[in-house]
């Protein structure tokens, strides 16, 4: 694990670092995506960066107002760069009702503006497996295999690493079959099934879940979830026999 890249007196944090090149990364695929989608590039740039912004302030804000008290002692932890000090589920809530408004006001059409996100939402899950591998969270289970990474005073599954490649498969299924003919929003759709049905699976070697009644991985039952609605999603969407190509 890789937390620190000292470069004489600066010291910078990797896995932040590496976020910020997923982000780059992944809005240029949209933007990318957008013009193949005969979108304007510029707008859906806009919209994932507007959801982007709203959503890690969000996060920041919510994190900060649950521990008050510790950042009241230290205001200027409060905007100090840490990952690991933001709300996940929040701001992600917050970040779609942002891009949300944007696109309503910017007249977007929403599935095939799903569609130019797709490839940026892949290579996000990419860039945070990369982050989990230089922090070493997300760290997995003891297990003493040919491959089992010395983490933590053990032997572990390499979770992490596990991660990276459960992403990178959706992101070239996603290379593969985004010119089949299809429904708009079958892109967006597939990389979500997919990254929940890759959840579902990796869950299980990680050792560090969170726990719900009965001993669950809560990841796991939002991974269902997800993997569910798209699911039915993908239903009704082909059903309304709007199917075109994208090509």
């Amino acid at each position: 694990m890789f937390p620190i890249l000292q470069l004489g007196p600066l010291a910078i944090q990797v896995p932040g670092l590496v976020l910020l090149t997923g982000v780059w990364v992944g809005l240029s695929l949209a933007e990318r995506e957008a013009a193949r989608l005969r979108l304007k590039p510029d707008a859906v740039y806009s919209l994932a960066f507007t959801g982007l912004i709203a959503g890690v302030i969000g996060a920041r804000l919510v994190y900060v107002a649950r521990y008050f008290s510790a950042y009241a002692a230290d205001p200027l932890g409060i905007i100090l760069p840490n990952p690991a000090t933001l709300a996940a589920a929040e701001g992600f809530l917050i970040g779609i009702i942002a891009a949300a408004i944007y696109g309503a006001r910017r007249k977007l059409p929403l599935r095939p503006t799903l569609d130019a996100l797709a490839p940026a939402i892949a290579l996000m899950m990419a860039a945070i497996a990369l982050a989990h591998i230089a922090s070493g969270d997300a760290f997995g289970s003891p297990a003493r295999l040919p491959w089992s990474v010395y983490l933590w005073d053990d032997y572990r599954h390499p979770s992490q690493i596990y991660e990276w490649i459960g992403a990178l498969i959706v992101l070239g299924v996603w290379r593969q079959l985004r010119g089949w003919p299809s429904f708009p929003g079958f892109a967006f759709l597939l990389v979500v099934a997919l990254s929940a049905t890759a959840r579902i699976f990796l869950e299980a070697f990680r050792g560090d879940s969170l726990l719900t009644v009965g001993g669950i991985r809560s990841a796991q039952l939002w991974g269902m979830a997800s993997l569910a609605a798209s699911l039915a999603a993908m239903k009704i969407w082909a059903a309304r026999g709007d199917a075109v190509s994208n090509e």
